[in-house]
C-alpha cells in the first residue's frame, strides 16, 4: 500500500512542504483519529469487563488508572516534546540531529518508566491508599498494579516512538502499533478474566501483553528503517540541555494530562454533594465529550508535523494555511457533533444509565458542553500551533487554561451561586474563557510570522 511505503528523507520533505495542506493534514489525521478512538474503546472495554467482577474490582481499575495516567504523562511529555522538535529539524533537513533527539527521548522514556515501575512496586500498598483505595479495594488494586507497573518502561517508550513516527509524517505506522494492541486487549480481556479465572490480574496481564505487542510493532519500523530518523545508542545525548529542551516542549502535554486529572477529582467532589446520580451523570458526559473531542485532537496531531516541517523549512505561508484549515475543518466537524449531542442528549445519556435523575442532570451538562464544543477547534489548533513551532511557554500556558486556570476556580465558585446548574455549566464556561484567551496569542503569532524564506524571530517570551 502507498500509505505504508517507505519514503526517502528527501521525498518525505518534498511531500510535507509542497503537497496541498488540506489533503496532507487529512491524510495524517485519519490514522491518528482511528488509533485514538480504538484506544478509547479498549479502555472502556477494560473497565466494562472488570466491572462484571463486582464493585470493589471496578473501583480497583479506577485506582490503578491514576497510576497509568502518570505513565501516560511521562510518555506524552517526552513523545510530544521530541516530536515537536523533530518535525522542525526535518523541515531543516537535519536528519542526524532529529535522530539524536528521538534516541535521547527513547532512552529517557525507558529510564523514567523504570523509575515509576520501581517506586510503584516498592510502595504498592501505601500508593493504593494514597490514591483513595478502601480496605476492600486494595487487594484488587494491588493485583491489577502488579502487572501494570512492570510495563511502565514499555508504555513510555511506545508513546515516544508513536510521536516520532507522527512527527516525520508516518502517522499510518503509529496507527498500526496502537490499534493492534488495542484490538488484542479487547480480545484478551474476557479470556484472561473469565476464561482463565484470573480476575483483575487477568485484565492487567491482557493490558501488559497488548502494550508489549504495540511496542514491538512500533520498534520494528525503526529496526527495519521504515521511517526517517534512527534509534541508536550512539545518538543518545550526554548533555542535560537536550533533555531539558525535550521536556520544555513537552510541558503543554504534561500540563494537559496533569490538570485533567486534578479537574476530574474536583468535579467529582463537587458533584458528590448532589448525590450518586450527579456523579454518574458528569462521569458519563465526560466520557462522551472526551470521545468526540479526540477527533479534534487527532486533527491537531495531523496538523502538528505539517506546521513543524514548514516552520523549519521557512514555508510560513503554508503554516498559516495549515492552521486555518485545521481550525475551520475541526470547527465544522465539531459543530455537526454539537447539533447531534444537543438534540439527542437525553437518549444518549439513557443508553449509559436508565435513571431519571442521571438522565436529567446528564442532559443539561451535555447540552452545555455541546454548545461550546466547536470552540475546541480554535483552542486546540492555537495550542498546537505554538507547540509545533517551538513556542513552549505560550503553548504551556494555553494548555493550562481549559482544565486548570479557568476550570478550577469556576468549579469552586459557580456552584456557590447556581448550585447544580453551576456544576453542569463549569466546563462550558472554561471553554469560552479559554477561547477568548487564545485570540491574542493567535494574533501575536501570525503578526510576527515573517514572509517565506526569512528567518523567524525568537522572542518567545
Amino acid at each position: 500500500m502507498q500509505l505504508f511505503k517507505r519514503e526517502s528523507p528527501e521525498t518525505e520533505y518534498t511531500r510535507m512542504v509542497t503537497a496541498p495542506v488540506g489533503a496532507l493534514i487529512t491524510q495524517l489525521s485519519v490514522p491518528t483519529i482511528t488509533s485514538m478512538l480504538i484506544t478509547a474503546i479498549y479502555n472502556m472495554a477494560d473497565t466494562f469487563f472488570v466491572s462484571q467482577l463486582g464493585t470493589s474490582a471496578s473501583g480497583a481499575v479506577g485506582i490503578v488508572f491514576s497510576i497509568m495516567a502518570v505513565i501516560q504523562a511521562v510518555g506524552f511529555t517526552l513523545g510530544m516534546g521530541s516530536g515537536s522538535i523533530i518535525s522542525q529539524l526535518l523541515g531543516k533537513k537535519d536528519v542526524v540531529r532529529a535522530s539524536e533527539i528521538a534516541s535521547s527521548a527513547f532512552a529517557a522514556a525507558v529510564v523514567f518508566g523504570t523509575a515509576v515501575a520501581g517506586f510503584g512496586t516498592a510502595f504498592s500498598a501505601q500508593l493504593m491508599k494514597l490514591l483513595g483505595a478502601t480496605d476492600t479495594i486494595v487487594p484488587f488494586a494491588r493485583d491489577y498494579a502488579r502487572f501494570i507497573l512492570p510495563g511502565a518502561p514499555v508504555m513510555c517508550a511506545a508513546f515516544v516512538m508513536n510521536n516520532v513516527l507522527r512527527a516525520e509524517g508516518h502517522a499510518a505506522f503509529s496507527m498500526i502499533g496502537l490499534t493492534a494492541g488495542g484490538i488484542l486487549n479487547i480480545v484478551l480481556d474476557p479470556l484472561f478474566i473469565f476464561g482463565f479465572g484470573l480476575g483483575t490480574a487477568g485484565a492487567a496481564i491482557a493490558t501488559l501483553i497488548s502494550q508489549c505487542v504495540s511496542f514491538c510493532i512500533l520498534l520494528q519500523f525503526f529496526i527495519r528503517r521504515k521511517g526517517i530518523v534512527r534509534l541508536r545508542g550512539s545518538y543518545v545525548a550526554r548533555q542535560f540541555r537536550v533533555y531539558g529542551s525535550i521536556i520544555a516542549m513537552g510541558m503543554p502535554s504534561l500540563a494537559r494530562q496533569g490538570l485533567a486529572s486534578v479537574s476530574t477529582v474536583m468535579l467529582n467532589h463537587r458533584a458528590a454533594a448532589y448525590g450518586d446520580a450527579a456523579v454518574a451523570a458528569v462521569s458519563i458526559v465526560m466520557r462522551i465529550i472526551i470521545l468526540v473531542a479526540s477527533v479534534m485532537i487527532g486533527i491537531g496531531q495531523g496538523f502538528t508535523p505539517v506546521s513543524g516541517y514548514n516552520y523549519g523549512a521557512r514555508k510560513y505561508r503554508r503554516v498559516r494555511d495549515a492552521y486555518r484549515f485545521t481550525v475551520c475543518a475541526g470547527a465544522a466537524v465539531l459543530a455537526v457533533a454539537a447539533v447531534v449531542l444537543v438534540i439527542g442528549a437525553p437518549y444518549i445519556i439513557a443508553r449509559f444509565r436508565d435513571d431519571a435523575a442521571v438522565i436529567a442532570i446528564g442532559t443539561a451538562a451535555l447540552r452545555f458542553q455541546a454548545v461550546t464544543l466547536p470552540l475546541h477547534a480554535f483552542i486546540v489548533g492555537t495550542n498546537m500551533l505554538m507547540q509545533s513551532t517551538g513556542k513552549a511557554a505560550q503553548a504551556t500556558f494555553l494548555s493550562c487554561n481549559r482544565q486548570g486556570i479557568f476550570f478550577i476556580p469556576l468549579i469552586v465558585v459557580l456552584p456557590l451561586f447556581f448550585g447544580l446548574t453551576g456544576i453542569e455549566a463549569t466546563q462550558a464556561g472554561a471553554d469560552i474563557l479559554s477561547a477568548l484567551t487564545a485570540i491574542p496569542f493567535m494574533v501575536w503569532f501570525l503578526h510576527h510570522l515573517p514572509d517565506d524564506g526569512q528567518a523567524a524571530s525568537h522572542h518567545d517570551g
